[in-house]
């Protein structure tokens, strides 16, 4: 009896790691979190929205961006007070999410002896693992539950694999180490909570590319995000085109109103509400005459404008 006792919870561990959650979703189950994103995908199932709308992205200001997801119905995807190694700079990129927690011996085992199975590199610590599914235009999100000392996720080594890997930085709701080496890297940035010369310890990856909560935003695989030093916003793939679209057309008209009311020409009262058609055919007509390059084509424009009535 005392011998059956003693196998039982060994043979209960093996079956709990043969039946273990893996480390990652596949990419049909990406799929379904984000089956509102009908175009190109990455090989992981990640929605991979166009370099070309990044760029753009980069552009608009936080307070638009989160005027048009607040609008859709989207109003957990900003969190600010971020410390930055490089306060001046903007990026944008597919995210990549990362879950860490407190260390828990027993599901450590399970976490490491699951990764192993999946072919994950055992040879340093878990916190490489969401480093080494990055590629060009990546942003590696990670919840590291605000931890600052023996919180640190990455140092300079990690952060040199980063930015080779994805030309991007890091978005971390914990900290980091090796800061001066780190700003040393051209390129890369990190939006982070802090800063410690500690090693991580206490800590495990429990997860990549599950949905993630970030502060007071949830961010999901795929998300793109819009990181400035006045805060980060997690925008939903299939919305990142129009709301792109919208703070354009929004900062184009902002611009036009601006110099009409130092002109004089309009009172803040015909600029503020619904434009009359006079304001609207002098807003075309200043759009024609635009003095730099505007951010989209005409005709993406004018088939903005036609479904819009202001």
């Amino acid at each position: 009896m005392f011998k059956k006792t003693k196998l039982l919870p060994a043979f209960l561990l093996l079956s709990f790691l043969s039946n273990a959650q893996p480390i990652a979703p596949t990419s049909d189950q990406i799929k379904a979190m984000t089956s509102a994103w009908k175009g190109e995908r990455s090989a992981d199932g990640r929605p991979k929205v166009s370099d070309a709308i990044l760029s753009r992205l980069k552009n608009i200001s936080i307070e638009e961006a989160w005027g048009v997801l607040r609008n859709k119905g989207y109003q957990n995807q900003f969190e600010g007070d971020w410390i930055l190694i490089h306060p001046d700079s903007a990026m944008t990129g597919r995210v990549v999410t990362a879950q860490y927690m407190p260390l828990r011996p027993d599901l450590q085992d399970l976490i490491k002896e699951t990764g192993k199975k999946e072919g994950r590199n055992t040879a340093g610590g878990t916190n490489s693992w969401p480093i080494d599914v990055l590629t060009n235009g990546d942003v590696y999100v990670a919840d590291g539950y605000g931890k600052i000392a023996d919180g640190t996720l990455i140092g300079d080594n990690l952060g040199n694999s980063i930015y080779a890997k994805s030309k991007r930085g890091t978005i971390f709701y914990g900290s980091v180490r090796d800061v001066e080496g780190l700003s040393e890297i051209k390129g890369y940035n990190a939006w982070m909570k802090g800063s410690d010369p500690s090693y991580i310890q206490q800590m495990m990856l429990t997860s990549i590319n599950h949905p993630i909560r970030i502060g007071r935003a949830i961010v999901l695989p795929g998300d793109v995000v819009l990181a400035k030093k006045y805060g980060t916003i997690f925008i939903p793939a299939h919305l990142v085109e129009d709301l792109v679209l919208t703070s354009e057309v929004t900062a184009l008209r902002d611009e036009f109103g601006h110099q009409r009311l130092r002109e004089g020409k309009y009172t803040p009262g015909e600029i503020d509400t619904k434009w009359t058609d006079a304001i609207s055919k002098d807003f075309l007509k200043w759009i024609n005459a635009y003095p730099g390059r505007l951010p989209m084509t005409k005709k993406e424009l004018d088939d903005y404008l036609k479904e819009r009535n202001y």
